[in-house]
C-alpha cells in the first residue's frame, strides 16, 4: 500500500509547550511541528519565526500575550521556507530580519515553495486565506546582525554560520544567559529536512560554527528544547550525524553507478534504526536523498521544489 504522501495525512493537532527558558526568553515547541521563540527587550520584543499563516502565528502571539504586552520591533526569520515566514503579517513588526541569501531564495522560489509546503504539510496552513502575500525582510546582512535589548538584558546576535539547511540560515544568540535559537540548523530528536541543503557544508563548518556558542541552551527547528552543554551538543551531533550518514549512503550508490531509488533505500535502511522514529522521516526522507544525490551529480545551487517536482519525487521513492 503506497503511503500518505508526505505529511498530507498528518491531520492531528500536536500539544504546545510554552517554557520560559530565562527572564524574558520564550519558546514554543510542538511535538515536531516547527519551535518559534521570542526575546524581550527593554520595552520591545524580537520575535524568532512566523509560522505558516497569520492565523496559526495569532494563536502563538495570545499565548505569548499572557506573559508580556510588548510590541514587537523585530521579526526575525531563520531561512526561507514558507512555514517560517508566511505568518509574518500577525507580528505588526517594525522590521523584519533575514540573511541576504533568504531574501534572494524568497524572490527566486518563494512562491514555488509557497505551493509546495502546502501540499505536503496542509495542516500547519491553518486559514490560508489570511497570507497576504510573500514575506519579504525589510533588512538584511551577510555576517551578522546585532540588537541591543536594553538594561542590562546585553545584546541579541544574529549570526550567519554558513550553508546549511538552506544557504541563507541564520541563528540568534541570547548572549547573558547563553540560549541559542538555532532554527533548522539544529534538530532534536526530529528528522531533517534537507531538500534545499548544502550537506557538506552543514555537517562540517556550519554545524562547527554553531557548536562555538558553547549554548547553554538551544532551540532547534523541531523537537525539544535542549537544556545544558551536554544536551546541546548532542543534539548538534546528531545531526550531524544523520547528514553524514546520508552523504555515506547516497555517496557509495552514486560512485558505483547506481540508481537513485537504490541510493534511497540503502539510506532509509541505515537511517531508521536510529532515527526512523523522529516526526516527519518518512516524509523528509525522499526529497532529502534527491537533494544529495543531485550535489554528486554536481548541481551546487538546489533546483526548485514544485508541487509537481515532489510529487514526482515521492511517486519515485516512496512508494
Amino acid at each position: 500500500m503506497a503511503k500518505p504522501f508526505a505529511s498530507s495525512a498528518d491531520l492531528g493537532e500536536k500539544t504546545r509547550t510554552l517554557e520560559v527558558l530565562a527572564y524574558g526568553v520564550y519558546a514554543l515547541t510542538a511535538e515536531g511541528d516547527p519551535n518559534i521563540g521570542a526575546i524581550e527587550g527593554e520595552d520591545f520584543l524580537v520575535c524568532f519565526e512566523a509560522l505558516a499563516t497569520p492565523a496559526a502565528a495569532k494563536g502563538w502571539l495570545d499565548e505569548l500575550r499572557t506573559h508580556t504586552a510588548k510590541p514587537v520591533k523585530y521579526l526575525v526569520l531563520s531561512h526561507y521556507h514558507a512555514v517560517r515566514v508566511l505568518g509574518a503579517a500577525a507580528y505588526d513588526a517594525e522590521i523584519i530580519v533575514a540573511h541576504e541569501n533568504t531574501r534572494r531564495l524568497i524572490d527566486e522560489r518563494g512562491q514555488e515553495d509557497w505551493d509546495s509546503e502546502y501540499g505536503r504539510m496542509p495542516r500547519l496552513f491553518a486559514h490560508p486565506e489570511t497570507i497576504p502575500g510573500l514575506t519579504h525582510p525589510t533588512e538584511t546582512f551577510s555576517d551578522t546582525y546585532r540588537i541591543a535589548l536594553g538594561g542590562d538584558r546585553g545584546d541579541l546576535v544574529l549570526a550567519y554560520c554558513g550553508r546549511g539547511h538552506t544557504a541563507g540560515d541564520i541563528v540568534a544568540w541570547v548572549e547573558k544567559p547563553r540560549i541559542l535559537f538555532a532554527g533548522d540548523l539544529v534538530e532534536a530528536e526530529a528528522a531533517l529536512y534537507t531538500g534545499d541543503a548544502f550537506h557538506h557544508d552543514w555537517s562540517g563548518a556550519t554545524l562547527d560554527a554553531v557548536k562555538a556558542f558553547e549554548a547553554e541552551a538551544l532551540i532547534g527547528g523541531r523537537g525539544g528544547v535542549t537544556h545544558g552543554r551536554e544536551q546541546v551538543d548532542a543534539a548538534i551531533e546528531q545531526t550531524r550525524d544523520f547528514i553524514a550518514i546520508m552523504l555515506r549512503e547516497v555517496g557509495a550508490v552514486h560512485e558505483r553507478g547506481g540508481t537513485l531509488k537504490e541510493a534511497f533505500e540503502a539510506t532509509h535502511a541505515a537511517l531508521a534504526p536510529t532515527y526512523g522514529h523522529w516526526p516527519i522521516f518518512e516524509h523528509c526522507l525522499p526529497f532529502d536523498v534527491q537533494r544529495v544525490w543531485d550535489e554528486y551529480e554536481g548541481i551546487d545551487w538546489p533546483r526548485i521544489w514544485t508541487a509537481e517536482r515532489d510529487r514526482e519525487v515521492w511517486d519515485q521513492l516512496q512508494d
